[in-house]
């Protein structure tokens, strides 16, 4: 794909985006949200997939009320209560992307870090687990779990998010989340090479079934 036509099929995006920026529930919420985190919104309403791996923390769209509180209140990015319900709120909401009348499709590879670390407690942990093994077995939603024992892999430097598109086609997105801010992938020759560690990701984890079984596993060991 050349650049221009990189540039034009983004364009079209963006003015879908805008038209959904007018209209978008999360207007209510713009105190809240970051230039970046609002643009990934629009971004997600007109997405037909996500593909994403993460290291450390269950997806946004996966998550629980009591996981996505804790996680909020780690990243000390919103420092009233009032600033933090209304975050949670936002990621609930999102969520109607996977099961409302037209679901996208999802498919995470988490690393088993994701399922052992203590977000919010055991109690917590437990459910977040139970709630991320019940939507693993939606049609739209694959999770898979890479464990542990698999060693070193390319993808273990940073999560990353890949969305497609079907009213602009062959065109991917890549979000990348650093601790200072997300950046927006758009080059394609650097999607490919993001597509390359996903498909090494996913070759590389346990399969659906399998990876569900574990999931269940942990949840158990969560078990308060």
């Amino acid at each position: 794909m050349t650049d221009q036509v990189a540039r034009d099929r983004l364009a079209s995006l963006a003015r879908s985006a805008n038209r959904r920026r007018r209209e978008g529930w999360w207007h209510q919420f713009g105190d809240v949200l970051g230039d970046t985190y609002r643009d990934y919104i629009e971004m997600e309403t007109i997405c037909d997939g996500i593909k994403t791996f993460q290291v450390q923390l269950v997806p946004g769209l996966l998550q629980t009320p009591a996981y996505g509180r804790a996680v909020t209140v780690a990243s000390r990015a919103w420092q009233t209560a009032e600033e933090i319900d209304q975050f949670v709120q936002v990621r609930m909401a999102r969520q109607e992307r996977l099961t409302g009348d037209d679901p996208m499709e999802f498919w995470a590879v988490l690393a088993e870090g994701v399922l052992r670390q203590q977000v919010g407690g055991p109690t917590v942990m437990h459910d977040q687990l139970q709630h991320l093994a019940n939507l693993a077995e939606h049609p739209n939603i694959t999770v898979q779990v890479l464990p542990f024992s698999r060693g070193a892999h390319p993808g273990m430097f940073g999560p990353y998010l890949m969305l497609s598109f079907p009213r602009v086609s062959a065109l991917d997105l890549v979000l990348t989340e650093t601790p200072t801010g997300n950046i927006w992938i758009e080059r394609e020759s650097d999607v490919a090479q993001y597509r390359d560690l996903f498909d090494d990701a996913r070759m590389s984890a346990l399969p659906p079934t399998e990876s569900l079984s574990m999931i269940r596993r942990i949840a158990k060991e969560h078990r308060p």
